[in-house]
């Protein structure tokens, strides 16, 4: 089993910062995996999810170009937290965000495992 923990979500006001942070746990780290692949996504009411940011193993990262110049993904040495740092939030930045690891095996089907989801609002 693999559990991802998030947290930093909440309410700011337009051209405010939040940071996400996601905890991997688990199984995970007893697979023998080529990559992880670590993202956030998001969803706003009425509308299609989809990816914001992702960062591989390698640390090379994936933005939506709505993100660009203003989110930063990371992830820690032990490979096992991903962080979305939001600068310059805006109003059509609401959505409720969620961490997906993806991991790229050797053989046989990737695996994806997502979050609970974390809220975050912008005010304008």
């Amino acid at each position: 089993q693999v559990q991802l923990v998030e947290s930093g979500g909440g309410l700011v006001q337009a051209g405010g910062s939040l940071r996400l942070s996601c905890a991997a746990s688990g199984d995970i780290f007893k697979m023998d995996f080529r990559n992880l692949i670590m993202g956030w996504y998001r969803q706003a009411p009425g509308n299609q999810g989809y990816l914001v940011a992702d960062i591989t193993s390698e640390g090379t990262t994936n933005y939506a170009d709505s993100v660009k110049g203003r989110f930063t993904i990371s992830r820690d040495g032990a490979r096992n937290t991903v962080y979305l740092q939001m600068n310059g939030l805006r109003p059509e930045d609401t959505a409720v965000y969620y961490c997906k690891v993806e991991v790229v095996t050797w053989v046989g089907p990737n695996q994806h495992y997502w979050g609970q989801g974390t809220q975050v609002t912008v005010s304008s």
